[in-house]
């Protein structure tokens, strides 16, 4: 069958979805909005897509599924929307700039049914797969995310009220492949480095202690004012075996001394847009596949983590 979709976003991350999707041969891509015209204008122009005025003209086509790639202070309406209509949709991560917008979407899929997929995806790296295979059953004592790098140039990411900070928008991605790898975080503790950009809320640099439920310790850190992407990823130490993973690459290092690296062999990018195709088309949903109820526990904990370093204070991430 043809999966018909439509996309919400046409910025650089819109762009990316609406590339990938339109190379599969199986679906067609009914039409793109964006709330920056000429930005929907050229993305239309350049895969040959209708360029339609907003959300509303987008369902009136009867989409099998829209992909909703918006900043994060643009999300909550828009999902609401769709469960409204009965529309399954893609999202792109964070699910918000906060957490109540968060729960309220997710609250509201719940009671829909409705299948959904999130933009987390580095869980369709077969190294992360391979990741957790080494831990499995290992006694982990320590793990350390951290998300070192630039700021991004669109206004709104330099303010919390817009991109939720790093943390949130950034790092939520090794946050996930801190549960993924190691279990649920209980109790965040921090503090954050401020801005010291004009027009930048968001914190030079923060840092955050973990406790996991396992007993497990871990660290958590972000830096913005580097001039590019220096470190992304997670260092988990178990007994007698220590992981490295980043986007690019795998380290296993074992008590022997024996060291191995590996790249992944899979597009991550492409596969997190195919499984979702895959599930529209009728097809069981891949366990690596992160939908909206799973992607709110990764996004209470980088809330947890912002929360505890902007105020110092403890936070647990399930809100008790």
């Amino acid at each position: 069958m043809t999966v018909r979709v439509g996309l919400v976003g046409a910025g650089g991350v819109g762009a990316r979805h609406a590339r990938t999707l339109a190379g599969f041969d199986d679906v067609e891509v009914l039409g793109v909005c964006d709330a920056a015209r000429p930005v929907a204008d050229a993305l239309g122009a350049e895969l040959g897509l209708d360029v339609l005025d907003d959300l509303p003209a987008l369902l009136a086509r009867r989409p099998d599924a829209v992909w909703l790639c918006v900043p994060p202070f643009a999300h909550g309406d828009l999902e609401l929307c769709l469960v409204d209509a009965r529309v399954p949709f893609f999202v792109e991560k964070p699910l918000a700039a906060d957490l109540a917008v968060a729960e309220r979407v997710s609250a509201a899929v719940a009671a829909s049914g409705l299948p959904t997929a999130t933009g987390y995806h580095w869980r369709h790296l077969d190294t992360v797969a391979r990741a957790r295979t080494v831990l499995d059953g290992a006694a982990i004592g320590l793990v350390d995310a951290r998300w070192w790098g630039t700021t991004p140039p669109p206004p709104w990411w330099g303010r919390l009220d817009r991109s939720g900070g790093q943390v949130v928008e950034q790092a939520t991605h090794v946050l996930d492949l801190v549960r993924v790898l190691a279990g649920e975080v209980v109790e965040v503790v921090g503090g954050a480095s401020p801005s010291t950009t004009e027009g930048r809320d968001v914190p030079d640099a923060t840092a955050a202690v973990l406790r996991f439920a396992s007993g497990a310790v871990g660290t958590a850190s972000t830096s913005c004012v580097l001039p590019a992407l220096t470190a992304a990823g997670v260092d988990v130490v178990a007994a007698a075996v220590a992981v490295q993973l980043t986007e690019t690459t795998l380290r296993v290092r074992t008590g022997d001394g024996a060291d191995q690296v590996a790249a992944p062999t899979v597009e991550a990018r492409t596969a997190v847009d195919r499984a979702f195709v895959d599930v529209l088309a009728g097809g069981d949903p891949s366990g690596d596949l992160v939908d909206v109820a799973e992607a709110l526990r990764t996004h209470r904990l980088a809330c947890a983590v912002a929360e505890a370093t902007r105020t110092g204070t403890a936070v647990r991430p399930d809100g008790t």
